[in-house]
Order: C-alpha cells, then structure tokens, then sequence
C-alpha cells in the first residue's frame, strides 16, 4: 500500500514525468563530502520468542529464504500506517 499525499497533486501527470522533466533547482545536488561521511543507520534487531500459526509460519517460509525479513516489513508496514 503506497501513502498518498493529501491535497490536489496530480499523481497521474507525476507519474508519466520523465526525471528530466522534474523541477530540482530548489534542491541542492549532494556532493561526494556527503556521502564520504555519510552513515546508515538501521534500526536494531532484537531477538523475541513469537507463537504464530503453523499456516502462518509454513506460508512466510513457503516463499524462500528470508521468510523473517518479510514478516518484519509486514509488521512495520502495519506499524506505520497505524502509527499517528
């Protein structure tokens, strides 16, 4: 589920832009000084006992490798659609 902007943007036209055709000169190009001092910051894993149902967890591991990473974005997804 993508968030939509509220207001009247006209996500049509956007979305058929070309990125040359986007007006960028408000926004100042980041230099190679940035991103030579730029960190990535993901949140911390913490490890917790979960009971899920056996469907559940057999559906999530049915999809391949990395069945935990995509219940956690499930579960951050629902996080911040709910998280006002």
């Amino acid at each position: 589920m993508k968030k939509r902007s509220k207001g009247s943007t006209d996500w049509k036209r956007v979305e058929v832009m070309k990125d040359k055709e986007i007006d960028v000169s408000d926004i100042p190009e980041l230099g190679d000084d940035f991103f030579k001092n730029a960190e990535l910051r993901l949140p911390q894993k913490q490890t917790v006992t979960i009971r899920l149902d056996d469907d559940v967890v057999s559906w999530f591991k049915s999809q391949g490798k990395g069945y935990q990473t995509r219940i956690n974005k499930l579960l951050r997804s629902y996080m911040e659609i709910h998280n006002h």
